[in-house]
């Protein structure tokens, strides 16, 4: 049973994170996209455009990692290299998603909602896959 409640929150963190890639690669040039980022003007979003659409593809990436270890998890048996493998890369991308928000968190205390909204699923689904 914990191994499909992390299997789901973990889903959820790798969903989320390709949300963040469409904000950031895809949608930064809408207003409302960059202002949800807190940027002030069009010509600073504009000005950080390249920064947007490479940081979206490290979320991207992220996201990819946590979904093929989940599949390697469930289709591998216990003990068979892809649950190995499938536990690992999990454990490796909820776990950087989670250090990516406690980086963001450094930055200032006014991206703490930020930092919330990007780690607390990582966090809860490293823990809960940590232990299924």
């Amino acid at each position: 049973m914990i191994a499909i409640i992390a299997t789901v929150v973990g889903a959820l963190a790798a969903l989320l994170h390709v949300y963040i890639f469409v904000m950031e690669s895809v949608q930064w040039s809408q207003p409302r996209i960059w202002k949800r980022f807190g940027v002030r003007d069009q010509a600073t979003a504009e000005a950080t455009k390249p920064m947007a659409y490479n940081q979206g593809f490290y979320n991207l990436f992220l996201a990819i990692g946590a979904t093929l270890g989940l599949v390697l998890f469930w289709v591998g048996g216990d003990g068979s290299p892809a649950d190995i493998a499938g536990r690992a890369l999990t454990l490796f991308s909820l776990g950087s998603m989670l250090a990516a928000s406690l980086v963001l968190v450094t930055s200032g205390r006014r991206y703490l909602r930020p930092a919330l909204i990007q780690g607390v699923l990582p966090l809860i689904g490293f823990v809960l896959f940590f232990f299924a």
